[in-house]
């Protein structure tokens, strides 16, 4: 049983990896990994109650992640939908490439953490379209959004979907991973950016642009209203975790729920077709589905690895090979930038307990910043990066000869000061 799930979850693994290759879509190669792998273990086990009850727990827990990105990428969208994020692109009046990429970069560090790191590199990658003709400048600006994004995204427990699973799985929690990891991730995003502003030199050139007479017209006082909202919902989730000790979906759901309340009171006089277009239902059409199957077939996976027992013998080897707690960490981040970090953040949480990793431990405050920053080592190596590969056609190579060398030095700065932070600042 054990061989046979470990190949099926191999194959499945192979088959998200090679998704653009093999043409299918990593959602479904997921879901079947997962299903397949639990369909294995209860034909196999003598104990189906057993079985059926951790099935079900399982998917209790996983469904607290689902919800919560569900909320967060609703939110995002009705925002972008009221052409919020425009309100922040319309102030940057810059042109000199080096002060420009200085002043994107830390929009995109300080934004990330609010929203997520593939939310804001989206975003972003936007804007630089709008604000910039060149390709060329603009594949720069991309890794280096990619690189903030991801930076960002680290050390806020709502920034990265590694960080969030941390974060509602007890492992850390929002105050503390906020303060232990700020200053790792400015030096992971400082350091290549000062790299990559000295390739840049002289003024940009701004792309012309036609304005759509057709473009839905919404003011600009209604613009301000749903980005204030929405920014100020997505921050005060962690807030209402502490104040109220329930799980951060909860917190999520309601926010959704209110900010849907103050969007259709605001659209109520409007013909049903804008409403339509600027409602919560139109918004949950467009968010990114396919991405929470994913991590439903992933995580399901990974529990199936969990409960067979696997994932406590990886433990036990890792232990015995590198032993090196701060080697194991730092493996899994560069590790991420090759294979999802969702999957190995969940693995780590399967593999280590916490009766001897409590919460704001060491470990998992260190792993949060590995395998959020990681991935920026490769374009393929994170949702951002992905997601901006795809915007701006970045090549593979391009990005490792130009953007991986810097993404890696920014990596080991950050991880080094953590380590000395922890061990000598205490």
């Amino acid at each position: 049983m054990i061989i046979l799930i470990l190949l099926v979850f191999a194959a499945g693994y192979i088959a998200i990896a090679s998704e653009h290759s093999i043409r299918i879509n990593k959602a479904a190669s997921a879901l079947i990994t997962g299903v397949v792998c639990w369909t294995i273990y209860m034909l196999s086990t003598a104990n189906k109650e057993l079985a059926d009850k951790q099935l079900t727990d399982a998917l209790g827990e996983l469904s607290g992640i689902l919800f919560f990105l569900l909320g967060a990428m609703t939110i995002v969208e009705l925002i972008d939908a009221h052409n919020g994020f425009g309100l922040i692109t319309d102030q940057i009046t810059q042109k000199n490439k080096r002060k420009l990429l200085w002043i994107v970069s830390f929009i995109t560090f300080f934004l990330s953490p609010l929203l997520d790191n593939l939310t804001t590199t989206i975003v972003m990658i936007s804007l630089v379209r709008r604000l910039i003709d060149s390709q060329t400048d603009r594949l720069y600006f991309s890794g280096m959004i990619i690189i903030a994004a991801n930076a960002g995204g680290a050390w806020s427990p709502i920034g990265d979907v590694t960080t969030t699973m941390l974060w509602i799985g007890g492992q850390v929690t929002a105050g503390n991973i906020t303060q232990q990891l700020f200053i790792p991730s400015l030096l992971c995003m400082v350091l290549p950016l000062t790299i990559l502003s000295l390739k840049l030199k002289g003024d940009i050139t701004a792309p012309v642009t036609v304005e759509d007479p057709n473009a839905r017209k919404i003011s600009r006082r209604t613009q301000k209203a749903v980005l204030i909202c929405g920014i100020l919902i997505l921050m005060m989730v962690p807030i209402f975790k502490t104040l109220t000790h329930m799980p951060p979906y909860m917190g999520m759901l309601l926010g959704l729920g209110l900010l849907w309340v103050i969007t259709e009171l605001v659209h109520g006089k409007r013909d049903e077709g804008n409403r339509r277009e600027l409602s919560v239902a139109r918004a949950l059409q467009k968010i990114d589905t396919p991405s929470i199957l994913f991590f439903l077939g992933i995580l399901i996976s990974i529990d199936a690895l969990k409960v067979t027992g696997i994932l406590g013998d990886m433990a036990g080897w890792m232990n015995d090979q590198i032993g090196n707690l701060n080697l194991i960490a730092m493996s899994m981040g560069l590790l991420s930038s090759i294979v999802d970090n969702v999957p190995l953040v969940a693995a780590t949480q399967g593999m280590y307990h916490m009766t001897d990793f409590p919460t704001d431990h060491f470990l998992w405050e260190f792993l949060a910043y590995t395998t959020g920053t990681g991935g920026s080592a490769l374009v393929i190596g994170s949702a951002a990066g992905v997601a901006a590969m795809g915007m701006e056609q970045i090549g593979f190579m391009w990005y490792v000869k130009k953007i991986t060398p810097v993404a890696l030095l920014g990596f080991f700065a950050g991880a080094v000061y953590f380590i000395f932070q922890h061990n000598v600042l205490g």
